[in-house]
């Protein structure tokens, strides 16, 4: 291509520019700092020219720049003329002329009503794209199963057992100490403010409904979302970004099967048996502190739980964790099947994919809230 040259000298009141080289993309940024030199050189010159018989070849990038210098020249009050330049070239260079001689029109201003309506109709276009592939995803969970279920033998159960290791077994620790810790504030805030009307002993009622009914599977939940949801997006999106899935299509391979099914089956079996942990995690750390905090002992606190709860309060919680465990699975790879080929999308749909669960399980627990509270459970 040659070496880039730009050079200059004043002849009287005329600035001669002689270009050498190669005026093209490639060598950008060797040209533009070398073009921005020559714009400001010699501000008496009255006129300046440039000899672009030297060039081995330009570009639309090249011609670009010849445009913008002769148009600086021009607008310090010179004038500008270009020499030597083939008339191959010169089509390309007349071509720029037009370009960007208008100033951008101003945008109009925006109307607040249309762009409010706007939002809610892409939030709207949004919610029924994730209703669809919720959907999608979990006709095809149903359909997989189906297909396990007459032909037992093809499903995978060391992925299952692996997965309930890393789901349940791994998360009991942590599980506890939060559900403990839990129960036992609601234990405190219960009996701090009904002492006042001598009443600490329905802190119990309180703490046992609470925990058996609501608070233990929502706990257990939120923490299985955040902690599993978000891995299980993460494994599935990295797998997509190496094409691993397709991989597997081409192998004659279900992914829903291979990957998901068992994934989401575990969730099922476990959250009702983390649940039941957390509840009792929960009563006790409730039942510590209504011993240490309201001088409560423990044959007092067992008595007074035995009389506040029954087996229907512990059905309700546990009735609704598998329904909490299908949903968060579902979300977490729906989500994952979704990511594209970036880490940026991979981060963006593990967040939407913890975000959504949580918010989905909450619902959840509202409408089962109003179910079980119409049939009198």
């Amino acid at each position: 291509m040659g070496e880039i040259l730009l050079t200059s000298r004043l002849e009287g009141d005329r600035l001669e520019v002689a270009a050498g080289g190669a005026w093209i993309a490639a060598n950008a940024s060797e040209l533009e700092p070398l073009v921005d030199r020559i714009a400001g050189e010699a501000p008496q010159a009255r006129s300046a020219s440039i000899d672009m018989a030297g060039v081995s070849a330009i570009d639309t990038f090249g011609a670009w720049l010849l445009e913008r210098l002769t148009r600086e020249w021009k607008a310090q009050g010179r004038e500008a003329a270009i020499v030597g330049l083939p008339e191959h070239d010169r089509v390309l260079l007349e071509e720029m002329h037009v370009v960007n001689r208008e100033a951008p029109r101003p945008k109009p201003p925006e109307n607040r009503i249309v762009s409010g309506l706007a939002s809610v109709g892409r939030a709207g276009a949004g919610l029924g794209r994730d209703f669809m592939l919720f959907v999608d995803m979990l006709g095809s969970v149903g359909v997989a199963t189906a297909r396990v279920i007459t032909r037992p033998r093809e499903y995978r159960f060391t992925s299952t057992v692996n997965q309930f290791d890393r789901v349940a077994w791994q998360a009991v620790p942590i599980i506890l100490l939060i559900t403990f810790l839990i129960g036992g504030i609601i234990a405190q805030q219960g009996i701090f403010h009904f002492r006042r009307f001598g009443a600490e002993m329905y802190a119990v009622d309180l703490l046992g409904i609470l925990i058996l009914r609501e608070i233990g599977v929502l706990i257990v939940a939120i923490m299985v979302a955040g902690r599993s949801g978000s891995s299980y997006t993460a494994e599935l999106g990295s797998m997509k970004m190496r094409e691993e899935i397709d991989a597997l299509r081409t192998m004659g391979f279900d992914p829903v099967e291979v990957l998901i099914l068992p994934r989401i089956f575990v969730l099922i079996i476990a959250l009702p048996v983390l649940t039941f942990l957390g509840c009792m995690a929960a009563l006790f750390g409730g039942g510590l502190v209504a011993w240490l905090y309201g001088g409560m002992s423990p044959e007092i606190y067992i008595s007074r739980l035995m009389d506040a709860i029954s087996l229907t309060h512990f059905k309700v919680g546990m009735i609704k964790a598998p329904f909490m465990g299908l949903v968060i699975g579902v979300i977490a790879c729906m989500q994952g099947l979704q990511v594209k080929g970036s880490a940026e999308s991979l981060g963006i749909n593990t967040t939407a994919s913890v975000v959504k669960a949580i918010f989905l399980v909450i619902v959840l627990d509202g409408l089962f809230a109003i179910f079980f509270a119409s049939i009198g459970m």
